[in-house]
């Protein structure tokens, strides 16, 4: 019998208004990313608008919770990241499994003790290139590299207990973050489509993101990436996570 996974998104950003009609929402993107886990499992996706107010109290309530980007600041003060901090901590108690996507790469990380901060080095922007060198062996065969779109200022400085960095590079050391038994967490952003994150950055042209910034991230996106690889190894690895 086929077995059916609860996934809950734990939306915790939204795209720019101007984008969201052509691109949709960020849940929408995971749901889209994760085919494979859908082709292997029946899927049933719940999506929580968490700036909305809409936060689960129960870790158990989803089979795997995935927390969205977003472009606040784990570190910032808003009433929603204590609980959200809280319910990553019962879901990791419940033995449910979690993904984190950029802020929520950031996130788990610091309800579980780890340090977030503002990197000296600036934005990545666009496709990066990640060394693997430190896969485990339980995560399946180690690719040759972890290419993904990223678009981040924020990074993970200090681990907490338990995590294993299993991706790197020496714009962003700890880019991907294994926690056995819990979760696999990303700095960069799997869900986002080429042409999204092309458009992001010119949505962010001249404000957000320098003139220098945004040119250097168009220019990466003649680079590869490998999403897709990275939703097959989490479909076909979902047990050892």
């Amino acid at each position: 019998m086929t077995r059916t996974l609860k996934i809950g998104v734990l939306e915790t950003g939204l795209p720019p208004e101007e984008l969201a009609p052509d691109f949709g929402n960020y849940p929408s993107m995971v749901e889209s990313w994760l085919t494979p886990l859908s082709a292997k499992y029946d899927t049933e996706f719940t999506f929580y608008p968490i700036l909305s107010g809409d936060i689960p109290t129960d870790g158990s309530a989803a089979d795997i919770w995935v927390v969205t980007g977003s472009k606040f600041g784990v570190y910032e003060d808003h009433s929603w990241i204590a609980p959200l901090e809280e319910l990553i901590r019962d879901a990791k108690a419940k033995k449910a499994l979690m993904i984190g996507i950029c802020f929520g790469h950031q996130l788990i990380a610091q309800a579980l003790g780890g340090t977030v901060r503002k990197s000296g080095k600036g934005w990545g922007v666009g496709p990066h290139v990640y060394d693997t060198s430190a896969w485990p062996e339980a995560l399946g065969e180690t690719p040759n590299s972890l290419n993904l779109q990223a678009y981040h200022q924020d990074q993970v400085e200090v681990l907490p207990a338990g995590a294993q960095t299993i991706a790197s590079s020496e714009f962003c050391e700890h880019a991907a973050l294994w926690y056995p038994g819990f979760a696999v967490t990303v700095q960069g952003h799997p869900e986002f489509s080429k042409d999204y994150a092309s458009a992001l950055i010119e949505s962010r042209r001249g404000t957000v993101l320098s003139e220098k910034d945004a040119d250097q991230g168009q220019e990466n996106m003649a680079r590869d990436v490998t999403a897709s690889s990275l939703a097959e190894m989490i479909a076909t690895h979902l047990d050892h996570l």
